[in-house]
């Protein structure tokens, strides 16, 4: 019988014009999930941080075009993921919604247009492949918020092999394109968070960790790695080593640098800037021979792959949380982990319930 199901995909989202920087700033700090203050102390943060950062961050903007790509490539994304689910299920029908958190088209327009289409399925797919409570918790939640049925929602896939393999495919063909250059250090880039976040028991580094380390395995041909954290904001402690420090270090010890962004799916204001510009300046200063920097996924094939096989793998049983093959991964003490939480924990021995 045919089914018309809906893929919901989530992500950030991003400013789609000058006008747009400084309300997109302020949504995103007034997330409980990234600033801890509580109300009425929050706003009023979000509203001092995102007075105080606008000017330089629609400077950046501005090198592309004015606004963020993440909306467009996105929608690419949608298409691409779309055109493999019905050739994979010719049967049933299936349809693409954006649920950015920070800007359109916000999870409550995805919400409404989900429910106008009259979807019989909907699959909760966040375009973040390792959990944290910052961003597929924060997106589901505000699925839940903005009056979301109940669906089929993948919480995390930091070890799916075709994710695995796409991330892979695209280090070997940078290291590649740059003429197989020796003495290599690839640097695998993910956005930071602070400390304090980890300690409460999010899992995200945990599962970057994850990702990194099998996708080393995949590289044989590359036995220098290292996992570092970007885009730090704020007083607080974050998650090390920074990926300036890295840059900085791998520079020194003459290491031609290969920077992957291995927790980012699309180009957007932390590839295409802090990557491109600002980490490439930092290797060039100290005296690095080569910089590399490998495209974000995209809609790379292998990607939109595990995409889809995520989706379909949701599809089987019943509603509620699909874990990867079925299964909590995240050691016990990682207790913000969609499935602890959700009942679906992970034995002390490490083997799932």
């Amino acid at each position: 019988m045919s089914r018309r199901i809906a893929v919901v995909l989530f992500n950030l989202g991003g400013p789609d014009g000058p006008s747009s920087v400084r309300p997109f700033l302020r949504n995103l700090f007034n997330d409980p999930a990234i600033i801890y203050a509580p109300w009425p102390v929050r706003p009023m943060l979000a509203e001092l941080i995102s007075r105080t950062r606008a000017p330089k961050v629609a400077k950046e903007y501005a090198k592309m075009g004015g606004g963020s790509p993440i909306v467009p490539e996105t929608l690419r994304q949608a298409d691409a993921l779309v055109a493999a689910l019905e050739a994979a299920s010719p049967q049933d029908t299936f349809e693409a919604f954006l649920a950015m958190r920070y800007w359109h088209p916000f999870t409550h327009e995805a919400v409404a247009a989900v429910k106008a289409w009259g979807a019989d399925e909907v699959v909760l797919l966040p375009l973040y492949p390792q959990f944290s409570t910052t961003t597929s918790a924060s997106s589901l939640k505000a699925w839940r918020d903005a009056g979301g049925d109940e669906a089929r929602t993948v919480c995390c896939y930091p070890t799916q092999p075709d994710f695995v393999a796409a991330h892979a495919g695209l280090i070997r063909q940078a290291w590649q394109d740059a003429g197989r250059p020796s003495n290599v250090r690839v640097l695998h880039s993910a956005h930071g968070l602070p400390e304090i976040t980890i300690a409460r028991g999010d899992p995200y580094q945990w599962q970057v960790n994850e990702t990194v380390r099998a996708v080393t395995a995949a590289l044989p041909e590359l036995d220098d790695h290292l996992t570092c954290f970007q885009s730090k904001v704020g007083p607080l402690e974050w998650i090390k080593p920074a990926t300036e420090e890295a840059v900085r270090e791998a520079a020194e010890a003459g290491k031609h640098i290969i920077l992957s962004p291995i927790a980012f799916v699309s180009e957007h204001i932390e590839t295409l800037v802090e990557l491109d510009e600002e980490y490439r300046a930092v290797a060039e200063a100290h005296g690095a021979p080569g910089y590399t920097r490998v495209p974000a996924l995209g809609t790379e094939p292998g990607f939109i792959e595990a995409l889809k096989r995520l989706t379909l793998q949701a599809l089987e049983g019943p509603v509620g949380l699909k874990p990867p093959n079925g299964e909590a991964i995240c050691p016990a003490e990682f207790r913000r982990c969609a499935c602890r939480e959700a009942g679906l924990v992970r034995q002390e021995t490490g083997e799932g319930r």
